[in-house]
């Protein structure tokens, strides 16, 4: 894993110089355009980084280190696990480097403590992984989702296909809770149960909880006909491997993130049959997603995640917005011309912003763990649900 963020960061250099060189058609009133890139290259989030640092740097690459027709001097800020690692490398891309837009951010804590640092900066974050409600969204966009988003999308699929009450358990952190609310709510609203004793979500310490039997033990105790949960990184690959050797490995298992990238390997034959949700899948049949699929696998020997996708689509909304620009590029005339942009073609399909929340209006999906020539791979079941269209 080091070797690829060495190699993410190495990429990023690189764009850096070949962004500095300048060239024939250039826009005329601007000097290059200082893009701030914030991703977790160390820590817990590492894997979510560096694909997200992968999935920004190969738009760069296809697009010959230009956005909106402009050189790209592209600035690197290590988050970290969290906003007492983030809010520092972001001040410094902000104050040192002098970037117009920041772009990524993994954690919703991370995302929090950034944002006081936008209006007094002028400068536009464009977020590339799930985001937290934010009450000013003036200076904030998100090419992702919201976190309590893939429960609501697959709670009706779960009441219509399990035959009794539903168990949820998830971590004990802000993305655990948004996760499972969404989840939950939804599910109580359009008529579900829950399993849990109390009517309530059990949530595990994180991140110290490695042993899930005890709690396991519980769902085995109780009248659960399936689970729902959410997990990430070595959590999810714990619980994935654990409830395959529990009382309840015959339970359906449902999911939000608990299957996606690097972590499927590790899990291996226990993660077969999970059905879980997310807002893209890499054999999604769209020319768009084509195009990203075979760029990434000629450079990477991973498949790509939607942590890499939304990171390509933040990109891609730069560059449009850029190209929109006449003169001079800034960050109050590149959060302006965010707001004017229409629908954005996309690997997860087309999708637009609310012009409310700044969010993605988008489809979901279904998808089910099973080999796919000999590998692998979480497979495009069905259309879930659009989101993002209420405000």
């Amino acid at each position: 894993m080091r070797s690829r963020v060495l190699a993410a960061s190495v990429a990023a250099l690189a764009l850096v110089a070949a962004g500095c060189g300048g060239g024939s058609g250039e826009p005329t009133g601007s000097g290059p355009v200082k893009v701030g890139l914030v991703v977790s290259l160390s820590g817990a989030y590492q894997a979510v980084g560096t694909d997200m640092a992968d999935g920004f740097n190969l738009y760069l690459d296809i697009h010959g280190g230009r956005l909106g027709g402009r050189t790209v001097e592209l600035f690197v800020g290590d988050e970290g696990d969290g906003p007492q690692t983030a809010v520092p490398a972001a001040q410094k891309l902000i104050t040192s480097d002098g970037v117009q837009v920041l772009v990524g951010v993994v954690a919703g804590g991370s995302f929090a403590g950034i944002v006081p640092l936008l209006a007094d900066n002028e400068v536009p974050l464009i977020g590339a992984n799930a985001r937290p409600d934010i009450e000013d969204v003036s200076w904030i966009w998100s090419t992702s989702y919201f976190s309590d988003e893939p429960g609501r999308a697959i709670a009706q699929y779960v009441k219509d296909h399990v035959d009794g009450p539903v168990f949820a358990i998830g971590p004990d952190y802000q993305g655990g809770w948004d996760e499972l609310r969404g989840f939950t709510d939804e599910f109580l609203r359009i008529g579900g149960r829950l399993a849990n004793p109390d009517g309530e979500t059990l949530f595990t310490p994180f991140p110290q909880t490695t042993n899930f039997l005890p709690y396991l033990s519980q769902i085995a105790a109780s009248d659960a006909k399936a689970v729902y949960t959410f997990y990430a990184g070595k959590a999810a690959i714990d619980f994935v491997t654990q409830y395959r050797q529990s009382d309840v490995a015959d339970l359906p298992l449902y999911g939000a993130f608990l299957t996606e990238g690097t972590i499927l390997d590790a899990q291996g034959d226990a993660a077969i049959g999970i059905l879980n949700v997310l807002n893209y899948s890499p054999d999604l049949d769209n020319a768009a997603n084509r195009e990203f699929v075979a760029a990434w696998s000629a450079r990477h020997d991973r498949a790509p995640t939607t942590f890499a996708m939304a990171a390509y689509d933040a990109a891609a909304v730069l560059d449009l917005a850029i190209a929109a620009i006449d003169g001079e590029v800034t960050g109050a005339r590149i959060n302006q011309a965010i707001a004017g942009l229409g629908q954005i073609a996309s690997p997860r399909g087309n999708w637009s912003f609310n012009p409310t929340t700044h969010a993605p209006v988008q489809k979901w999906y279904l998808r089910e763990v099973r080999r796919d020539g000999g590998v692998l791979a979480n497979v495009m079941v069905q259309e879930l649900a659009t989101l993002g269209a209420d405000t």
